[in-house]
């Protein structure tokens, strides 16, 4: 799968793409390969604020349970409720359908480019 190179990128494995004053974040495909058929997910409630690079979620798949790693500082203002329902929209579409939370963010995050996070992920 292509790297959308509209979208940052974390060292976690996260993306988000911001539109306006919201941003919407998920996990990258790598993510999604390593972490094998997904299963479960526990986000972050509405209303939650959130710290960059802290956990503020799980990932649950039939290999293990991960962290969910905060991109950036804010407020959580939207949950997938679908990939919620169907965790394995996380595999099948982790840049559009799979997206996980919206957030307002409240200060600037520290994020990669496209190619800065292929040089990462290159491989692993």
């Amino acid at each position: 799968m292509s790297l959308p190179t509209e979208l940052m990128y974390t060292s976690d494995h996260e993306w988000i793409a911001t539109d306006g004053d919201l941003s919407t974040v998920g996990v990258t495909a790598h993510a999604a390969d390593a972490l094998g058929d997904v299963v479960y997910l526990d986000l972050p409630a509405v209303g939650t604020t959130i710290t960059a690079g802290e956990a503020c979620g799980e990932i649950e798949s039939t290999k293990s349970v991960s962290d969910l790693f905060a991109p950036a500082d804010g407020e959580v203002v939207e949950i997938n409720e679908a990939a919620v329902g169907d965790p394995g929209l996380v595999n099948a579409d982790p840049f559009a359908a799979g997206w996980l939370f919206r957030m307002r963010i409240s200060g600037t995050p520290d994020l990669l480019d496209a190619t800065a996070y292929a040089a990462l992920t290159e491989g692993t």
